[in-house]
């Protein structure tokens, strides 16, 4: 995982997969020593829509290890779209109101999208 200068951070985990759940506590664990201090983490259950027939972790887990780490806790489908876009939302309303700082303005290379065309002159 690389998370220098990271402000955010998503621990996905799969809710029909315990062993899912387990690697990201784990993941949370390494974010709260080695990340920023004022990293804004969201926590989120996958595949949210299969919860009905093949759960295997409880949406009161997922809650209850966020409320433990002061996480924001969301289930979602990647599958299906939902809850994908509150996800980035509620993460930037979260920074937003927290005040976490913006990256210094030259901190990074710029990197040019736009491949050059290979002509010179005016024709």
């Amino acid at each position: 995982m690389y998370y220098r200068g990271a402000q955010a951070a998503v621990v996905v985990y799969d809710i029909t997969s315990q062993k899912s759940f387990t690697r990201a506590v784990s993941w949370i664990k390494e974010l709260k020593q080695q990340a920023n201090s004022q990293i804004v983490i969201l926590l989120t259950g996958n595949k949210a829509d299969r919860a009905a027939d093949h759960r295997k972790v409880s949406k009161d887990e997922g809650q209850r290890l966020a409320e433990e780490n002061n996480l924001i806790f969301t289930e979602c489908s990647a599958k299906t779209g939902m809850s994908v876009g509150e996800i980035f939302m509620s993460i930037a309303q979260t920074m937003a109101r927290h005040g976490v700082p913006s990256p210094e303005k030259d901190a990074g290379k710029s990197v040019k999208l736009e491949k050059d065309s290979g002509k010179k002159g005016c024709c």
